[in-house]
């Protein structure tokens, strides 16, 4: 499935979504069939420039931006931006909302992030929520 142009998500369950950082310099999203474990996928924005979506949201029907979201950015950011991203999601209300990230660059990182406690660290270690990129799935 292409979410911008020349990118696309693995195959695999996509179904909740959620913001795991923000700051001036990235966006990740996480991604997973429940993030209440683990989750599988992260898009890492580099450079966000705009961003118009919830911290959480489930089902994302990714699209093309239209020419009135692209001209909104162009008016915004005095310029086209790099990387586009629109989709519509559920967020729990009773319609979906309609989501607009722009960005530098999107990297797509496919891999296994535990979100629980683990003995393989160790007796009494915790692993701490999302500590990390993925893990390679390779």
């Amino acid at each position: 499935m292409e979410i911008a142009v020349g990118r696309t998500l693995p195959e695999g369950s996509w179904w909740d979504w959620e913001v795991i950082a923000w700051d001036a310099g990235r966006l990740r999203l996480a991604a997973g069939y429940d993030l209440s474990y683990h989750h599988g996928l992260e898009l890492v924005f580099t450079g966000p420039a705009f961003v118009s979506c919830p911290l959480a949201f489930q089902d994302p029907e990714f699209r093309a931006p239209t020419a009135a979201e692209t001209a909104r950015l162009r008016g915004f950011l005095g310029g086209t931006p790099s990387v586009v991203v629109a989709f519509e999601a559920d967020a729990g209300g009773t319609e979906p909302v309609s989501c607009l990230i722009a960005a530098e660059r999107l990297d797509v990182v496919p891999g296994l992030v535990v979100g629980y406690p683990t003995t393989a660290a160790g007796p009494g270690t915790a692993v701490p929520d999302w500590p990390g990129p993925p893990l390679p799935t390779d």
